[in-house]
């Protein structure tokens, strides 16, 4: 299944910093394909963080947006 909008929502904002939450019926194998977030990538900023309930997990990810595509990480 791809990237539904309907299932992300801003938990908080502040200073250019935007905390997400994204919960889908995908594991997080799928959802954390990078490119999984690009119909939102003019949303998204490098540095966000996003929680992502997947499938067969929970987990707190950092974003890195590029000219091209969203990419979801391990927090640092």
């Amino acid at each position: 299944m791809a990237f539904q909008n309907k299932k992300l929502s801003v938990i908080a904002y502040a200073n250019g910093f935007t905390l997400w939450h994204y919960a889908a019926s995908e594991t997080m194998e799928a959802i954390t394909t990078s490119g999984y977030f690009n119909n939102v990538i003019t949303l998204m900023n490098t540095g966000d963080i996003i929680i992502i309930n997947a499938s067969d997990s929970t987990s707190i990810k950092k974003i890195s947006v590029s000219s091209s595509a969203v990419t979801v990480g391990a927090l640092s």
